[in-house]
Formats: C-alpha cells, structure tokens, sequence
C-alpha cells in the first residue's frame, strides 16, 4: 500500500445520493460559494440549454446571501424568461426567480402554509426565497422527473460516493419530497438488474399530514421494495427544520439581531404527543425509526418518543446540532444512536452570522457535542447528509478531530469550533465503520465494517495512514480505491 491505510469501507449512515447524483447531472450549485458564482452558475447552465422549460437543479449555500435569503431580482438577471426552481445545499429551502412565483400565483395575499413560510420584504411581497413546506408552492409545478433520469442520478450518486470511500449507506428521504418523486421504484430496478452495487437501507418518508393509517402501507411498501442489495426497512420522521430559517424546534425561543428574545420557538413537523404514538406503532411493526432533529426540543421529543421502543430495532436520531445538557446521557440509557454530522461541527459564516446570534451564548455551545455523547456512552455513527455536504468522510473526520475548517490548514484554520467536543481518530473511524454498518445492521448480514476474517471485504484504501500523521492534515487523504465483495468499484 506504499505507506497507505486499508481501512473498512465508509457507511454513510444519512445521505441522499439520488437527489445528490441529479444535481451534479443538473444546474449544479455545490461547487461554488459566492453570489455571483451562482449567478455565473445559472446563466451557464441556462444558456447551454435553451430547450429546458424549467431551470432545475441546487445545491447553494445560505451565507453567499445577505440573511441567508437570496432574491428573484437576482435570478431574473440571468433567467429572465423561464422558471427557476433551485433548492439549497440543505433543502430545506429554495431560490425561485419571478417567473416561477407568477406561474404559483405567490403575491403579497398568498399566505404561509402551515409547514413553511414565504421570505417577503417589509411590505410583505414575497422576494425569492421560500423555506420549508412552501417550496411546495412552486415544486408541484415543476415538470416530472422521468424514470430515466431517476435511475442515472442513482448511478452518477453511486459512482460518487464509491470515488470517497463509501461502499454502503441509508438513504434518508425513500419518498415524495421537496420536487422529487419516490425514488423507491428506482432502488428496486438497480438492485433487481445488479446495477446497485452498495448494499443500501432506505428510509421509506414518514408523511407528517397523515396518521397512523400509513403504518400498513409502509408495512406493504417494505416487502415490495426489499430485495437483494435493498432494504427499505426504516422509516424518516422529519421533526424539525433548520436553525438558520428559525424552523429547527428549540425549548426556548430564537433570539432576533438585537439579541433580543423573540416568540418563536420554531417548528414541531409531528406533535409531541403524536410522535410517541407514532414511534410506538412503527416499533411494533419492527421498523427501524430515522429521526431529523436539530433543535433541542425536536431532539428532546423525539427521546422522549424513544422511551418505550425496543432496542432490537436500532433506532438513531440524525443532525442534533443543539442537544440540551440534561438530555445528552438519555441517548446511552435509550439505547438510540447518535447519527452524527460531523462535518458541520466548525466555525464557518453559516455558524457565526446565521446560527450564534440568533441561539445566544449559552445554547450556542450545546451544539453538536460528540465528546460528551461518546463519554457518556452514547452509540456514534456517522453519515454526511450529501448532497447537503460534501459526502467525504475524511473531511468530515477532520472536522471531528480538530473542530475546524478542513478546507484550511498550515495555521489558516482558525480557532477550533468548541474543541472539548472533539473526538478521537478512533472514535470518529469506528463510527464511520463499523458503527454506520451496525446501524444498517450489516454486522448480522456480513460482518461489513470491521477487518475481520470472513468478513465481507468492503475497503477503501487511503493514499496515507492519517493516524501516523499530525490531526491537522487528516482532511488531505484522499481514497485510492474502493472495493465491495473484494471487487474494485472505483480506482483514482
């Protein structure tokens, strides 16, 4: 291995490769950073297709943009004739130009729905941006997307992923949501034709406007899609939204710029007291439960929904940028997994301008505290959210370790972003590892995520031993090749 590392293959335990693979095949954002690189970006795209009626694609982040909002003005002086429909990195908003919010009808009379709302300016018109449930809005216009392209973004997302080491993962989104159709359908026909080379679990989409009448056609939906390399054996409760749109559920309210504390206190998607009825009745049905949380109500609701569910079914909160103190030890004593972000753990603009302001100085250093989950005994698994962020589990191991930018180095990182919560290389590989694969349960499969003998030979092989070298340089390895069942599936 020339001084390299063979390691087991990288479990994204949360992430969205069909969604991340039709980005990079569309009007792809991920690459860029600035206000007029996406502009750049889009009249790019646009001008090298003229024939598309809708410019569709994403992947923009929310600090390139005064408050986090950018405007249809923007995007009207390069997409002036057609609708644009452009979630961000997050998706859990979007950028629509003027066209696309005439076609939905959207005016200062439009209201917010109830899941979401609609960026205005002071006399209320709506300005471009739309949070949350109000993407809807314009999405339920936008032209389908065909079979065709479904099942290449899944193979554009395998092959990438592959290329970062990762050789399984859990899709965190198998449904309708946010422009895209359910791409459970396109998981099946990849697994059935050998074309879904990663072994993968699917989270099949909790829908928060119905009941528990839903659990039976998940039930039903399980056994249609599982099979071979697919398991669609979770289910995604989304309970929240995000801190920088003030939709994440916090317990106590989001302050205003002034540092004032203002009445909102952000968005429960499930009630409280439904959640547990909810978890409970997935629980029995023998579903493993995926929960999105980034507040610390949403994370406190969701624990307390946990408290009666069986540890046979491996269940795992995702995110958890903001956990209260007294609720850290809950995630030992449940017997639910920490699903770790790492890679959002630094101090980049989205954190300082969007994010610490508005949580004040005590609740800002609750977040993503991964030392004091691991010291308290908590399970750790990791997965990178892609196409939110990037999906290479090196730089987001990097930002475990050393808290800080992996995209700097040589003294130009800046301080570390809460360093008591750093974590062990260890640590961080075995969630990586075998923790993402237990959660996937790939451990009573095949033995994947450990090397072991008569282990399943899912590797990656790194270009250095980023244990023998200084924590600082952990986020320049990079893959050589990436095997499954001892067969090389990428190659640099």
């Amino acid at each position: 291995m020339a001084g390299g590392l063979v390691s087991p293959g990288f479990t994204d335990a949360h992430c969205h490769p069909i969604q991340g693979g039709l980005e990079r095949l569309r009007c792809d954002l991920s690459e860029e950073s600035t206000r007029e690189g996406y502009l750049a970006a889009v009249k790019a795209y646009a001008d090298a297709h003229p024939d598309r009626e809708w410019i569709l694609g994403g992947g923009w982040a929310m600090p390139a943009f005064p408050g986090g909002t950018p405007t249809a003005a923007d995007l009207d002086t390069v997409v002036p004739d057609r609708p644009a429909f452009l979630p961000n990195r997050d998706h859990h908003g979007a950028w629509v130009n003027s066209r696309a919010l005439a076609l939905a009808g959207i005016d200062q009379r439009t209201p917010d729905p109830a899941d979401g709302r609609i960026e205005r300016d002071a006399d209320g018109n709506p300005t471009g941006t739309l949070h949350e449930g109000a993407m809807a809005l314009v999405s339920r216009l936008a032209p389908g997307i065909s079979a065709a392209e479904y099942y290449g973004g899944l193979i554009e997302g395998q092959r990438y992923l592959h290329s970062v080491g990762v050789t399984a993962w859990q899709d965190a989104i198998v449904g309708s949501y946010a422009g895209m159709d359910d791409p459970g359908a396109t998981y099946r026909r990849a697994a059935e034709s050998g074309d879904l080379r990663s072994h993968v679990v699917g989270a099949l989409w909790w829908e928060r406007d119905r009941g528990l009448d839903q659990v039976a056609d998940l039930v039903a939906r399980r056994e249609a899609l599982s099979g071979g390399r697919f398991q669609g054996s979770a289910i995604k409760i989304m309970q929240d939204g995000v801190a920088e749109n003030f939709t994440a559920a916090m317990l106590t309210p989001y302050l205003d710029a002034e540092g004032r504390e203002t009445t909102n206190r952000g968005h429960s998607f499930v009630e409280a007291g439904a959640l547990r009825e909810v978890v409970a009745a997935l629980d029995e049905a023998g579903f493993q439960v995926h929960v999105h949380a980034i507040g610390d109500r949403a994370t406190r609701e969701a624990l307390d929904a946990f408290e009666r569910a069986r540890r046979e079914n491996r269940h795992h909160i995702a995110h958890l940028q903001v956990i209260h103190p007294d609720d850290v030890p809950r995630f030992a004593a449940l017997g639910v997994a920490a699903n770790a972000q790492a890679l959002w753990a630094y101090a980049d603009e989205q954190m300082t301008e969007l994010t610490l302001p508005f949580l004040g100085p005590e609740r800002g250093t609750w977040q993503y505290p991964f030392g004091d989950l691991h010291r308290a005994g908590a399970r750790l698994v990791m997965g990178s959210d892609w196409p939110v962020s990037s999906p290479d589990p090196l730089q987001a191991m990097h930002v475990a370790v050393n808290r800080t930018d992996p995209e700097r180095s040589n003294g130009e990182e800046g301080e570390p972003f809460l360093p008591e919560q750093a974590l062990e290389l260890e640590t961080a590989f075995a969630a990586y590892t075998s923790g993402s694969a237990w959660i996937n349960r790939r451990d009573e499969l095949d033995g994947a995520g450990a090397l072991a003998p008569g282990a399943a030979a899912d590797l990656v092989v790194l270009d250095r031993d980023p244990f023998a070298g200084p924590p600082s340089e952990i986020g320049r390895t990079r893959v050589v090749s990436s095997w499954i069942d001892g067969e090389a599936v990428y190659s640099r």
